[in-house]
């Protein structure tokens, strides 16, 4: 499906700051949802946040409300994901995928249907 290309991770102090951004590569994808996932060694692939077609429903972790803020250009076919506050636990590798339905629902990596290759974000103190 749509081929997705990811940058801005990066080694970061605990409390700073990460802009991720996921770009589409070869066709829009912008008649697709968008989701954000992340996955630490020894750890299953996680939820993190959501955004719809429109970009007017967005979803997030309880883990990261408050604290990462998700948003797409679909003229730019870009979808970015704004991390502040960083914590420890947020280190894992972040991955973004498509879902052709309009909203993410089951917040499962299991209906992505693209994936970026995925980005590493690594927070320490």
């Amino acid at each position: 499906q749509v081929q997705l290309v990811e940058s801005g991770g990066g080694l970061v102090q605990a409390g700073g700051s990460l802009r991720l951004s996921c770009a589409a590569s070869g066709r829009t994808f912008s008649s697709y949802a968008v989701g954000w996932f992340r996955q630490a060694p020894g750890k299953e692939r996680e939820f993190v946040a959501a955004i719809s077609v429109s970009g007017v429903n967005t979803d997030y972790a309880d883990s990261v409300k408050g604290r990462f803020t998700i948003s797409r250009d679909n003229a730019k076919n870009t979808v970015d994901l704004q991390m502040d506050g960083l914590k420890r636990e947020d280190t894992a590798v972040y991955y973004c995928a498509t879902n052709p339905r309009g909203r993410w629902y089951s917040r499962s990596h299991y209906d992505a249907d693209s994936w970026g290759q995925g980005t590493q974000v690594t927070v320490s103190s």
